[in-house]
């Protein structure tokens, strides 16, 4: 039971403090864009990895995504090894401006959207990437620009490197690849010369060109899948081979415990 209100200096009670009009409502902050925008492409993100994209303590992580969620605007939960992950709802999407379907992350793709997120964080860090002002379109961005699904293989994701002076590639578009398991040579290969042979964008009506359109493509690879990798681009003819750059995954790729 509460007591009486405590009287004013006119001898009246002291009126309720006025409710403010946005009680109740999450306020989104730049780092609420960033995170939600970034959650959104890429499927999903686990809480170590939007954290090191956020530059936030582990805690700071679950404050901010416990309050996404009570906003409706994500899930969360743990569903697979390691940490938890975090996804949009479709308030969410339409919050963040994109078109993709809202759903939880499937478990058979956990293990890659990981490998893939690990390396968008590490080459968004690069001083080459933040110098040549180069800007990163996910695998989702492109299915959906495609608007159909039989598309063949589509790179998980491309990086576009505008002609800026500082820019180690201007004006080039390179195709990016992780690889977690051995897929074939042969299958490798095929899906190599795919990527280095094709002419046209993704998007509906696209016209082939006469030049390429990535000028060269980076596996990143676990190590299970590097020597296939190495063995495929290795058998390319010389002038593809030239434009395929293998490396090992960026720490963090994969989940070690």
């Amino acid at each position: 039971m509460t007591g009486p209100r405590r009287p004013s200096a006119s001898g009246r009670p002291a009126a309720t403090a006025a409710r403010r009009s946005d009680a109740g409502v999450v306020r989104i902050a730049a780092r609420d864009i960033t995170g939600l925008l970034l959650t959104g492409d890429m499927y999903g993100a686990p809480y170590d990895l939007l954290g090191a994209a956020l530059q936030v303590r582990p805690d700071r992580v679950r404050a901010i995504t416990s309050r996404w969620r009570r906003a409706g605007l994500a899930g969360t939960g743990r569903i697979g090894p390691g940490p938890g992950w975090c996804w949009l709802t479709p308030a969410g999407m339409r919050a963040a401006g994109l078109r993709y379907p809202a759903r939880r992350p499937p478990l058979a793709r956990l293990a890659h959207i990981r490998a893939v997120l690990a390396t968008r964080i590490t080459l968004q860090a690069d001083e080459p990437f933040k110098l040549g002002s180069a800007w990163w379109r996910s695998e989702r961005h492109l299915r959906c620009a495609a608007a159909r699904t039989s598309i063949g293989h589509v790179p998980d994701a491309e990086v576009h490197w505008p002609e800026v002076d500082a820019s180690p590639y201007p004006g080039e578009c390179g195709a990016v690849e992780a690889e977690l398991t051995p897929k074939g040579t042969s299958r490798t290969a095929t899906i190599m010369t795919g990527l280095l042979t094709r002419t046209a964008g993704w998007e509906p009506g696209a016209r082939p060109g006469r030049a390429p359109h990535y000028d060269h493509v980076v596996y990143l690879c676990a190590p299970p899948a590097l020597p296939v990798v190495r063995r495929a681009a290795a058998s390319l003819p010389a002038p593809l081979a030239g434009r395929v750059d293998v490396r090992d995954l960026p720490e963090g790729a994969l989940l070690t415990s």
